[in-house]
């Protein structure tokens, strides 16, 4: 910002020869697309030497054209040239003036111009865009495979319409055999080979597999599951990342690898280390860290004491030296802050290797990770926000798990279970950056354990991998290419079978290939639809990890407690034909908001976001509030005042009473919410008890039914309504057809309908039909078929386990 004044103080008081032709170009090249400066700019600095990071990323641009004209503009009207003169007079220097004088008056428009600048993505994030059509492809291990292939390989892959390969990110040992011992040319054959077919390539770091030679020559890198006891070596992600030892030999074999291939023309991206945080560490030096935080965040141990109460059970500390190790922790408030260090460190340890490759990474390269979004150490709106795009891996179980209507079945996990947890995964992973992401794995075949293989039906392939796209993916990328030999996962299936030759799954991923080569452009970086938004939070899925409110069938803990009650609201609006954007607290106040906002287990609430809940339904929205949101602060201590917290008296009810639910309890509706017959309660029951608040419905039981089960209460120009349980899916789908009435749902039950806009601004609407039955579905406007060109004006057919792509533009002929 001091250059920009200097500059434009400069070209608005002096007088000097050019200065209207240097002001004139300064001023024009505010309409030149940073994109058509980046590769020239890139080439300069480069050919002078001045091509390192500290210098390319700061010195070009600190005296921005645009701030060197509004700071021109600014002191133009308001610096007199009389005090400039009476200041001369007095004998000031020009330096003395500007510095005692234009500076001070310069402060409103320098305040204005730095929270322009701060308030911008990094220059490193905006040289990124996503690519304009939708990547294809394949993990690809040319490594593994017991004989050579890779010519047949990439010509399968090429003849499949594969535009992309992940490589690399699993053999450190590969990379670097022993000690300082460095193998780097294996992988130029792939990438050659690759990029003469027109597949891209995402080049991994290999940091999640650590190789026995640094296992065995520094075994204080190994990370403990508890303090003192070491994850055993076998597997994968045994490592304390922290360490500096790990730290030095991953930031070498990164450096290695990426600038050996940064320059390679099929690199567009990188993928740093993959799906971080399965593990909390309980190192030694972690803890320390840890220790550290708290005395910087707190001050002292009374501070400390008083917010987490330690005064209870007597754990009152009197020195930091009395801060127990976490092991046989059972006091809330500490594991909510464990919790949260530990995100924090895979988020660092995530930034940290994605700046170091961006010292090596080309314009436009993109840098990433792969999420899996149930890792214990993750929070993806803040682990994603030092990177340039969301990448991740939605498993799921596929064949009948995927039918509608849904029959039920297994609960949710690491894979999904059901059409609708599988559009869930979709929005996750696009409510992290609130932006297209990338599908960096997903099923090829039987996923998982050698016991559970259930490969796709014919057409489910084309069904998921349209669903994602239709919910904001850019990229399709199958785990893997080859089924391995050998191995962890040697029946975990790849799209060529072990005998490496074309099967079923093949064929059907190539008929994929075809469509997304036809769609183009279209599908790519879609904006989807929202009828509904989402509230979802990690702090409180972490706090009802450690306190979880729901039981098991057998009177156990739910440990997945938050989970479940967001759940049944989401599949509640999904079966009600509705379309879901999930956002993360910190994106309120940014977000274009949908008539209906739900915030379901909002437990460790912050006062800033619940004032902002309300805000939204006193400005018109309908704001659904479900089981323990509001319950507690941000260090999960239970409030004081009338629950629901700070949302009771906007939301006219309050309660001090709550119960576990055995069985499944009958609820009844009203005339304003009509429920069918099978609506049930599930697992929990708020003792609602409303101030002003309509009774929606009530529970069919003589103790319980005293309370209602739902109530809503005007607030402002909106509404708040309170469901006080957790509803079954008849019971949720109720509430949201009575909420957010669907503008159109096709009237077959295993048919879905979402919609979105294009780069382009192109409507594009999806029809899944997951089922065995062929259907026919009447659709409210004419609408032309992405893959065929053919125009449907009144109804659309879709075959089995079918999808339709189609755009609204047929209506303009």
């Amino acid at each position: 910002m001091a250059p920009s004044a200097l500059a434009g103080y400069g070209f608005a008081k002096f007088r000097f020869a050019g200065r209207r032709l240097l002001f004139g170009v300064m001023f024009s090249s505010l309409s030149v697309p940073f994109a058509v400066i980046l590769v020239p700019l890139f080439v300069i600095l480069v050919k002078t030497g001045l091509g390192s990071p500290s210098f390319a990323l700061i010195v070009p641009w600190v005296a921005p054209a645009f701030g060197i004209f509004m700071m021109q503009q600014y002191i133009v009207q308001s610096v007199p040239d009389s005090v400039l003169e009476a200041a001369r007079i007095d004998g000031a220097s020009e330096f003395g003036i500007f510095r005692t004088i234009v500076l001070p008056l310069l402060r409103p428009s320098l305040g204005a111009l730095a929270v322009r600048q701060l308030t911008q993505p990094p220059y490193w994030r905006r040289m990124f865009e996503l690519p304009p059509r939708v990547l294809f492809g394949a993990a690809y291990y040319h490594e593994y495979q017991p004989y050579e292939r890779l010519k047949d390989d990439l010509d399968l892959m090429a003849e499949a319409r594969f535009t992309v390969i992940r490589v690399g990110e699993s053999v450190w040992s590969t990379w670097e055999p022993d000690n300082g011992r460095f193998d780097l040319d294996w992988l130029q054959p792939v990438l050659d080979g690759a990029h003469e077919r027109g597949i891209s390539v995402i080049l991994g770091t290999p940091t999640y597999a650590v190789p026995p030679w640094l296992a065995r020559q520094y075994p204080e890198i190994a990370g403990e599951s508890r303090t003192g006891e070491r994850i055993g070596w076998g597997a994968r992600q045994e490592v304390d990342f922290t360490h500096p030892a790990f730290r030095f030999h991953a930031e070498r074999i990164v450096r290695k690898i990426v600038a050996r291939y940064a320059d390679h023309p099929a690199v567009i991206g990188y993928q740093v280390d993959n799906e971080p945080g399965p593990h909390l560490l309980h190192n030694h030096g972690v803890f320390q860290r840890f220790t550290d935080e708290l005395r910087a965040q707190y001050g002292d141990v009374e501070t400390l004491n008083r917010e987490w109460g330690l005064v209870y059970w007597s754990h009152r500390l009197s020195t930091w030296a009395d801060l127990w190790t976490p092991d046989g922790n059972a006091q809330p408030q500490y594991d909510l802050a464990w919790r949260r260090f530990q995100a924090r460190l895979v988020t660092e340890f995530i930034a940290w290797q994605a700046d170091i490759v961006r010292e090596y990474a080309r314009p436009g390269q993109f840098v990433t990770t792969c999420i899996s979004y149930d890792r214990l150490g993750v929070e993806d709106d803040k682990l994603t926000e030092r990177l340039d795009v969301t990448a991740g891996n939605p498993y799921y179980t596929m064949q009948d798990a995927l039918e509608l209507p849904d029959r039920g079945g297994d609960g949710q996990d690491w894979t999904t279970n059901g059409t609708w947890a599988l559009y869930r995964s979709a929005d996750r992973m696009y409510s992290s950056r609130q932006e297209p992401f990338l599908v960096t794995e997903t099923n090829a075949q039987a996923i998982g354990y050698p016991w559970n293989n259930r490969p796709a039906y014919d057409g489910q392939w084309r069904q998921a991998a349209w669903a994602l796209i239709s919910r904001g993916a850019s990229m399709i990328e199958y785990w893997h290419w080859h089924t391995l030999h050998f191995g962890t996962e040697t029946y975990w299936g790849g799209i060529l079978p072990h005998n490496g030759r074309p099967g079923r799954v093949y064929r059907e991923l190539a008929v994929l290939g075809a469509e997304l080569e036809k769609a183009g452009d279209l599908a790519a970086a879609l904006t989807p639809d929202a009828d509904v938004a989402f509230l979802y939070d990690g702090p409180s899925k972490w706090a009802l990890q450690a306190q979880p409110p729901l039981a098991l069938a057998d009177g156990g803990a739910n440990g997945r407690s938050y989970e479940t009650v967001f759940d049944a609201f989401y599949r509640g609006a999904f079966d009600a034909g509705l379309q879901t954007r999930i956002l993360h607290p910190g994106q309120l106040s940014t977000a274009a908001l949908p008539e209906v906002l739900v915030a379901p287990a909002f437990y460790a609430a912050d006062d800033e976001t619940l004032d902002r809940l309300k805000a939204y339904a006193e400005a018109g929205g309908h704001l659904i509030v479900g089981p323990r949101t509001g319950y507690a602060d941000t260090e999960a201590r239970a409030r004081t005042e009338a629950q629901p917290g700070r949302l009771a008296e906007a939301a006219g009810v309050t309660y001090d009473e709550f119960s576990n639910l055995g069985a499944p309890l009958p609820v009844t509706g009203t005339e304003t919410l009509p429920l069918p017959p099978e609506a049930c309660a599930l697992h929990w029951a708020d003792g609602l008890q409303p101030q002003g608040a309509e009774e929606l419905a009530s529970y069919d039981h003589p103790h319980f039914g005293r309370w209602p089960a739902v109530t809503t209460h005007r607030h402002g120009a909106g509404r708040i309504t309170y469901v006080g349980t957790v509803p079954d899916p008849a019971f949720a789908r109720a509430v949201f057809a009575w909420a957010a009435p669907a503008t159109w749902r096709p009237d077959r039950p295993s048919v879905t309908a979402t919609s979105a806009t294009a780069r382009d601004g192109r409507r594009v609407r999806f029809l899944h039909n997951w089922s065995w039955e062929a259907v026919s579905v009447a659709v409210p406007m004419s609408l032309r078929d992405v893959l065929t060109d053919e125009v449907y004006s009144e109804a659309v057919p879709l075959g089995p386990w079918d999808v339709k792509i189609l755009t609204e533009d047929a209506m303009k002929e």
